[in-house]
C-alpha cells in the first residue's frame, strides 16, 4: 500500500468511529469492538504486512502503543470524574480495584490450572496465574463507553462506583502482570511466601506511591497552567495542549523510572486532581483530551487486532478452552470478588448482582497480554489468543445485556437527553473565580410560576439562558419560571455555592475548587468518612 492510501484508510477508520458512536449507544456495547475486527481482517487479507515482521518485534511496538494509549485513556477518564461523586464510594471502589483484582486473578488462575491439568497440557501454575492477572481488571474504556452514553443511566451510587473501579483497577492488573512475569523470567523457583511478599509489597508501594505522585503532578501542572497564563509565557494558546500531553508523559515516566511505582495509577490520579481543581484553559484541555482518548482507543483496538489470526481462534481446543475460561471469569471469579469486597457495605443484593455483571474486559487485558509476547515466554501466543477470546466474550455477553439487566433489577434511571448548552465558560485570569452551571427547576420548587425579578437571586448572579421545550432564550425580568426549566446561571464561586444550597438543594452542583479549598477539605473529609463508618457500624449492630 502507498502512503497516500494508508492515510486515506486511517482517515476513513477515524470517521467511521466518530459517526458510529450512536450505534454503540443503541447496541449497548463499545463500537471499538468493530476496530478489533478491522485489524484482524486487515492482517488476514494482507493489507498490513504484520506477517513479515517477527512476533516479538510487533508485540514490543504494540506494547509501547498500548502503554501510551492507556495513559491518555486513564488521564481523560480522571479529568471527567467528579471527586464529589466518588467520595461516597471511595472505600468499596478501592477494594474492588485492589483486593477484587487479586481475588479475580487467583480464582481464574487456579481454575485455569486445573483445566490445563485435566486437558493434559500442564503449563505450570505460574503460567495460569499470569493468565488470571491479565484478565483480572475491568476496562475503563469499555465500561465508560457503555455507562456514559445518553441512552443509559444507573441509580444511586452504582455509576460512580463502576466508573471509579474501572478507572483505577488497571494499575493493579498491570502491576500483577509485571511482578508475575519477573518471577517467571528470573530463572529461579521462589517459594510461595516469596511470591506473596513481592506481590503484596509491589501492590502497596506501587499503587499508594503512584496515587501520591499523581496528586503531586496534578498540583504542579495546575500551577504551570496558571503561571503560563498569568505571565504570558506562551505565545500561542495551542501550546497549552502540548503542556497537557507533557504532563501525562512526565507523570507516567518519572513515576515508573525513579520511584518504581505504578505510572498508570499516577496518571489516573493526576487526571482526577486536575479535573477537580481550577486552572486556566481547563475546559479546552478536557475537550482536547477527550478527542485524544478516542484516537488512542481506535488506534489501540485496531493495532491489537493485528496480533490475532481468525483461524487460530476457531480451532476446537482453543474455542472450548476459551469458552470455559470466559464462563469461569464472568460467572464465578468476578461475582466472588464483588461479593467479597462489598460484604458489609450498604449495597443491596440486587446492586451487587449488577456490579458483578459489569465486568467488561477490553483493551487493557489485550494490551497486557503483549507483555508475555515481548518477554518471549513459552506459549505466549496461546495466552494472547485466550485473553483475546475472553475479551470478545465479555463484551458480547455482558456489554449487550448490561442495561436490560439493570432495567430488570429496577436499577436503571431515565437518560438525560437534553441538548448541549450553547454557551461555555473558560477559566482565565480575567475571569476571576466565576462559575457557570445549569440548574433544573424541580416541579415542587416554591418559586415555580414567579418572575425572574421576583426570584431574588444575589446581585452577583446572572441568568444567561433558560432552556425550555428543547430551545433556549434570554430571560427578562418579567419572564415566569416554569417547572423543568434549565436556568443557566453565572456568578462567583462562593455566590454560586450558596445559591445552589438555597434554591436548588437537590442539584448535582460541584464547582471546581482551588488548592486552598482542597487543603481545608482534608480534615473535614477524614472526619466525614470516619463518622459515616461509625454510623454504618452502629446501624448494623442495631439491626
Amino acid at each position: 500500500m502507498t502512503t497516500s492510501s494508508i492515510l486515506a484508510l486511517i482517515g476513513a477508520l477515524l470517521l467511521l468511529g466518530a459517526v458510529s458512536n450512536k450505534l454503540s449507544s443503541k447496541a449497548n456495547m463499545p463500537i471499538l469492538l468493530a476496530f478489533l475486527a478491522i485489524g484482524m481482517t486487515a492482517t488476514h487479507f494482507g493489507l498490513v504486512p504484520i506477517a513479515s515482521l517477527s512476533g516479538r518485534s510487533v508485540a514490543n511496538g504494540i506494547n509501547v502503543l498500548g502503554t501510551v494509549a492507556m495513559c491518555f485513556i486513564l488521564y481523560s477518564g480522571g479529568l471527567n470524574t467528579r471527586f464529589s461523586s466518588m467520595r461516597s464510594v471511595l472505600l468499596p471502589a478501592s477494594l474492588l480495584a485492589s483486593v477484587g483484582v487479586v481475588v479475580t486473578a487467583l480464582v481464574t488462575g487456579v481454575v485455569c490450572y486445573f483445566l490445563q491439568r485435566w486437558s493434559g497440557y500442564d503449563l505450570g501454575f505460574a503460567w495460569c496465574l499470569l493468565f488470571g492477572a491479565l484478565v483480572s481488571s475491568t476496562d475503563a474504556a469499555a465500561v465508560m463507553s457503555v455507562l456514559r452514553n445518553r441512552n443509559t443511566g444507573l441509580k444511586g451510587r452504582l455509576q460512580p462506583l463502576l466508573e471509579a473501579e474501572s478507572g483505577s483497577n488497571d494499575p493493579a492488573a498491570y502491576l500483577l502482570t509485571i511482578l508475575i512475569l519477573k518471577v517467571m523470567t528470573s530463572g529461579g523457583a521462589p517459594s510461595f511466601w516469596e511470591v506473596l511478599w513481592q506481590l503484596a509489597g509491589g501492590v502497596l508501594w506501587g499503587l499508594c506511591m503512584g496515587a501520591l505522585m499523581g496528586f503531586a503532578f496534578g498540583i504542579i501542572a495546575q500551577w504551570i497552567y496558571n503561571a503560563a497564563s498569568r505571565y504570558k509565557l506562551l505565545e500561542y494558546e495551542g501550546l497549552y495542549f502540548v503542556i497537557g500531553i507533557a504532563a501525562v508523559l512526565l507523570t507516567f515516566g518519572l513515576t515508573e523510572t525513579y520511584l518504581k511505582a505504578n505510572g498508570l495509577m499516577a496518571v489516573y490520579v493526576c487526571g482526577i486532581t486536575m479535573g477537580n481543581i481550577r486552572f486556566n484553559f481547563k475546559k479546552a484541555l478536557t475537550q482536547f483530551n477527550d478527542g485524544i482518548s478516542w484516537l488512542m482507543q481506535v488506534s489501540l483496538f485496531t493495532a491489537l487486532g493485528f496480533m490475532v489470526s481468525p483461524g487460530e481462534l476457531v480451532k476446537p481446543l482453543q474455542l472450548a478452552t476459551g469458552m470455559l475460561l470466559a464462563g469461569i471469569l464472568i460467572f464465578a471469579a468476578r461475582p466472588l470478588a464483588v461479593w467479597l469486597c462489598l460484604s458489609g457495605s450498604e449495597f443491596t443484593a440486587r446492586e451487587r448482582l449488577l456490579v458483578s455483571w459489569v465486568g467488561l474486559r477490553g483493551a487493557a487485558p489485550i494490551m497486557l497480554a503483549t507483555f508475555p509476547l515481548a518477554a518471549n515466554i513459552p506459549y505466549a501466543q496461546s495466552i494472547f489468543n485466550q485473553v483475546f477470546f475472553v475479551v470478545i466474550s465479555s463484551i458480547l455477553c455482558q456489554g449487550s445485556t448490561l442495561m436490560p439487566l439493570a432495567r430488570l433489577l429496577d436499577l436503571s434511571c431515565p437518560a438525560d437527553d437534553r441538548e448541549r448548552i450553547p454557551l461555555e465558560l473558560e477559566v482565565t485570569d480575567s475571569g476571576g473565580d466565576a462559575e457557570m452551571f445549569e440548574f433544573v427547576v424541580p416541579s415542587d420548587a416554591p418559586f415555580v410560576g414567579i418572575t425572574v425579578a421576583e426570584l431574588g437571586l444575589p446581585a452577583e448572579a446572572l441568568i444567561l439562558l433558560i432552556r425550555r421545550d428543547r430551545g433556549f432564550f434570554s430571560p427578562r425580568g418579567n419572564t415566569r419560571i416554569a417547572a423543568g426549566d434549565g436556568l443557566l446561571i453565572m456568578g462567583p464561586g462562593g455566590v454560586m455555592r450558596d445559591l445552589g444550597k438555597r434554591f436548588f438543594p437537590a442539584a448535582d452542583y460541584h464547582p471546581a475548587r482551588t488548592l486552598e479549598d482542597i487543603r481545608r477539605s482534608f480534615p473535614s473529609l477524614s472526619s466525614q468518612l470516619a463518622m459515616e463508618k461509625i454510623a454504618h457500624v452502629l446501624r448494623r449492630r442495631h439491626n
